[in-house]
């Protein structure tokens, strides 16, 4: 049986961690910045943990990594 390939979108968008957490960055960065104060941008920049029943699916997408 063939390898599984890594889903293009997913390696683009999710690293696993050291430990083997599967990070992702956080939503709102992208636009209309000038209402949102500095000290919620400045937390925007962390990664966080994806969430585990998220994880499960994205497990299976990385699977080539």
């Amino acid at each position: 049986m063939p390898k599984m390939k890594t889903h293009s979108g997913s390696k683009k968008r999710f690293r696993r961690s050291g430990t083997g957490k599967i990070m992702r960055a956080k939503a709102y960065k992208s636009h209309i910045l000038s209402k949102k104060t500095t000290k919620r941008k400045r937390g925007f920049r962390q990664e966080t943990e994806l969430a585990a029943a998220d994880a499960k699916v994205i497990n299976a997408r990385l699977a080539g990594r």
